[in-house]
């Protein structure tokens, strides 16, 4: 399948593919040593050129944005441009918090990879309620892994009922052999309505998003391997990677529909 390239609003962009947390199923490969082709300086000069372009929204991963060095200076040169969002596994967090709170991104998401350690979900909803009572919008991104339902299951019920609630939880599906399926995330939603990715129940590009790699690949997904290169780094030359590019079904299951209203963040 292909989509034409309409009215982009939303791009997602992996600053780096470097984490200590070196998770074994991560989408990006992302490792201790991994690395980035970004710099600050051009990070800021091609978001700011996709802002002035109809663009209203960045959000920014990896791997670890926080190991991204210039993390902090684009966020601050970007402030009031358009809405910055951040995606952390919040091991650096409380390290760099200082200096999130001084550069104000609109919104920050924090990362449950492991719903049956306690230990990372009680550390999760320390510092999910901290960013909150700084000012800063505050989420988390839960896992569902098909092999751990039941895990997911507890962990998002002890999220809930902690106060953060589904409209501060994307539910994400684990993509490739582990996925679960359309009514499995739901059911770890508590069966109420919920955030998930827009293609949980059907693959399909959205005119809309896009995702840019560390090493400035560009896909209509971030889980996708069908991707093209950004060769200059401007609004024009995204759109021209984006033309006619296709889209790889990334996951395991799509014969199940969603009984419980499922929208994107």
């Amino acid at each position: 399948m292909s989509t034409s390239v309409t009215s982009l609003e939303r791009i997602s962009i992996e600053v780096t593919n470097k984490c200590t947390k070196a998770c074994s199923f991560c989408y990006n490969h992302s490792l201790p040593g991994g690395g980035t082709t970004w710099n600050s300086e051009s990070l800021g000069t091609f978001v700011n050129d996709c802002a002035l372009n109809g663009v209203k929204s960045v959000s920014f991963g990896g791997g670890e944005p926080l190991q991204f060095d210039g993390i902090f200076d684009v966020l601050e040169q970007l402030n009031g441009t358009l809405f910055r969002s951040l995606t952390t596994n919040g091991l650096l967090l409380d390290q760099f918090f200082d200096r999130l709170i001084a550069v104000s991104p609109n919104k920050i998401h924090i990362s449950i990879h492991f719903p049956d350690r306690r230990d990372e979900i009680n550390r999760v909803i320390s510092q999910v309620d901290r960013l909150a009572r700084a000012g800063i919008r505050s989420g988390v991104n839960f896992l569902v892994r098909r092999s751990a339902i039941e895990e997911a299951h507890e962990g998002a019920r002890i999220l809930r009922e902690s106060g953060i609630a589904n409209d501060r939880i994307v539910y994400l599906p684990m993509r490739g052999d582990d996925t679960p399926t359309p009514l499995q995330v739901a059911s770890v939603a508590g069966k109420i309505p919920f955030q998930s990715m827009s293609c949980l129940s059907r693959c399909a590009s959205s005119p809309r998003f896009c995702s840019i790699g560390w090493d400035k690949s560009v896909a209509w997904c971030s889980y996708t391997t069908t991707r093209s290169h950004l060769h200059d780094l401007t609004f024009r030359a995204l759109c021209h990677a984006l033309t006619d590019l296709g889209l790889e079904f990334c996951g395991g299951t799509l014969n199940e529909t969603v009984d419980y209203t499922a929208r994107s963040n």
